[in-house]
């Protein structure tokens, strides 16, 4: 049976005891109703894996001795999905929650020229990717930088992932100019496809744009594609932003 799992903020090498915060802390002896003495799991997102045994169950602020540290890997796949809010935030959420599953490296809210919905909660997201990471017992947490512009993602003032991205993508439905190259043919085409655990080389990063409800405008695509993305498609049915944004994560993500 799996350990009981939470989330550090941060994690220095060699530190031999922690405290939880108190929402952890609650929910270790309130609702687990767990003891001195009991083993769980930690991780600070950033590969850190511990395993460690509490010492003092108190529920604002329960203390873990540090038993045995491993370093998890980061994944093999450098993958950023760049992606619209949604006017209905909860499927937004549900997206989110996805591509962390999925193990996507990053999810950048992308405010477009149709994105409905401009404003998030940071600190729920965050929630959401944090409780993802853990039920599908990860050690890397899925960056979340502040919403970016479209115009200030395709022509950045500074690196950001776009530059940094290996190859660059944009999703979308418009007629002209038409996608008609699928996500996993031009994978194929770059020799971008995922590298499995034994892989020598890191795969190259790649960056995807996924639009809000009614798509990018031709605008929109026209500066992506001058600025070297390249179109693709994700299948002949119109699938719906968060749809298409798991659609995308699978293809990047698992081989």
């Amino acid at each position: 049976m799996a350990l009981p799992s939470f989330y550090i903020p941060s994690y220095t090498a060699g530190q031999q005891e922690l405290a939880l915060d108190e929402d952890n802390s609650r929910h270790v002896v309130q609702v687990l109703r767990m003891k001195p003495g009991e083993p769980v799991q930690l991780t600070d997102g950033r590969g850190h894996l511990l395993e460690g045994a509490i010492v003092e169950a108190h529920k604002k602020q329960c203390r873990v001795t540090i038993r045995a540290t491993q370093t998890v890997p980061p994944p093999s796949t450098n993958v950023t999905i760049a992606i619209s809010p949604l006017k209905n935030a909860s499927r937004f959420e549900w997206f989110l929650e996805k591509a962390t599953e999925i193990g996507v490296t990053a999810i950048i809210p992308l405010i477009c020229e149709r994105t409905e919905r401009q404003q998030i909660r940071p600190d729920r997201l965050r929630n959401i990717l944090v409780s993802a990471m853990l039920q599908s017992q990860q050690a890397w947490l899925p960056l979340m930088p502040e919403p970016q512009r479209f115009s200030q993602l395709i022509v950045p003032a500074a690196p950001t992932a776009a530059e940094a991205a290996g190859l660059r993508l944009i999703a979308h439905c418009l007629e002209a100019p038409r996608a008609t190259a699928s996500l996993a043919g031009t994978l194929s085409t770059y020799g971008a496809f995922p590298q499995g655990p034994g892989a020598t080389q890191p795969a190259p990063g790649i960056l995807i744009l996924i639009g809000p409800e009614g798509d990018f405008s031709p605008k929109e695509v026209e500066m992506a594609l001058a600025a070297g993305y390249l179109p693709v498609s994700l299948g002949q049915n119109r699938l719906r932003t968060e749809t298409a944004g798991v659609v995308a994560a699978t293809l990047l993500c698992i081989k």
